[in-house]
């Protein structure tokens, strides 16, 4: 029924990631090369040479199997994508509790440098402030109950987006 669309992003494969499930890992100038071929949904340079984007392929392709599209994509990414889909869309901005907690998990996580955590850190700040420009927001204090919070705007979206029956004579 639903499909996570997978981003394309010039970032560095980790080690146990998988080109072309976790991400489409591509060069900066294979990325760049895309978007004048007018190739994504939507894209962004994060950081210098550090673009992260949706590729239109990837979205047919989910479409055309008959799948709803899900994207985890930034604030810059998610009102591109919501100006292109106006209301077939849902938008849902998930957040951290605080910005120290965020801290303290990518801490833990160990898979940042320190200048990378600090990027990370002001730019979750910054998106922060356009929380409320979105249909719903979902703080992720439990992992589980955000998981099926989510799920549950998910589900009453597809349901009212589903023309019933009994409406047409």
């Amino acid at each position: 029924m639903m499909r996570f669309s997978t981003s394309a992003t010039t970032r560095e494969k980790r080690p146990n990631e998988t080109d072309g499930v976790d991400y489409h890992f591509l060069t900066p100038d294979e990325f760049r090369t895309r978007i004048a071929n007018d190739e994504f949904l939507e894209w962004e340079e994060v950081y210098k040479d550090r673009y992260y984007g949706t590729l239109k392929s990837e979205v047919d392709k989910i479409l055309n199997e008959g799948f709803v599209a899900l994207f985890d994509v930034d604030v810059v990414g998610g009102l591109s994508i919501r100006k292109q889909y106006g209301r077939q869309l849902l938008d849902v901005f998930v957040m951290p509790p605080s910005v120290d907690e965020l801290h303290k998990r990518l801490v833990a996580r160990a898979t940042e440098s320190e200048e990378s955590l600090r990027k990370r850190l002001d730019k979750a700040e910054s998106e922060m402030h356009y929380a409320y420009q979105f249909n719903s927001i979902i703080v992720n204090t439990v992992l589980q109950t955000a998981i099926e919070e989510a799920e549950m705007k998910v589900k009453t979206f597809l349901e009212d987006e589903i023309p019933d029956p009994d409406d047409f004579e």
